[in-house]
């Protein structure tokens, strides 16, 4: 199949007839996902489940939602959350673990192209997956290049460009995204600086 080389990490040209015949029929779907109401909540589920590769229980994208494959190689744990304009370059594949959330405008891109002239402007590319762990918190306009993971539980602070992999457990922020500190005992008592978890009614 054609499509076998959006999965290679091999370079080749996007611009293939087979595989923009393919795309095309992606991009109907996510059009109709865009186009719901927000009383249609039952659509839009039944338009994850069709659209996306893997879609857990009780997970939700906000409209407008855009993805280049129209979700096709997004993967979705159980109870993920993605807030308005979630970006998918999901020319391969995305994986995201349960209960991961992501704030406003997000990108999670996986295309990238040659450095070598010659080759760019025949515009081609090549791909390579993006791997989200379980409990991570991406905040609003965070983007993730291609190829990067992000560990188990991490938080990655609004505007952050993630440019490498982030290991598991801790707070990261900036550009290029850098590790600020781990998530450690301060977290189990205050929810924001001085503000105590056991103030709040939960």
């Amino acid at each position: 199949m054609r499509n076998s080389l959006l999965h290679s990490q091999k370079i080749y040209d996007p611009n293939d007839s087979a595989l923009l015949s393919e795309q095309e029929h992606c991009m109907g779907c996510l059009y109709d996902y865009n186009a719901t109401r927000p009383s249609e909540k039952e659509k839009r589920t039944q338009l994850l489940h069709t659209m996306l590769a893997e879609c857990g229980k009780d997970c939700w994208i906000e409209p407008p939602f855009h993805a280049n494959w129209g979700g096709r190689h997004l993967h979705l744990g159980n109870n993920v959350y993605a807030n308005f304009g979630l970006t998918c370059v999901d020319d391969t594949h995305i994986y995201i673990g349960d209960h991961t959330m992501l704030g406003p405008n997000c990108i999670l891109a996986t295309a990238n192209h040659p450095i070598l002239p010659e080759l760019r402007e025949k515009a081609y590319q090549y791909n390579l997956p993006i791997h989200i762990g379980r409990n991570c918190w991406l905040g609003a306009g965070v983007i993730v290049v291609p190829g990067v993971t992000i560990g188990d539980n991490t938080v990655i602070g609004a505007g952050s460009v993630v440019t490498k992999d982030i290991p598991a457990n801790v707070v990261a922020v900036g550009n290029p995204c850098h590790i600020l500190r781990p998530i450690n005992e301060h977290d189990q008592e205050y929810y924001h600086r001085t503000m105590k978890i056991k103030e709040c009614n939960i």
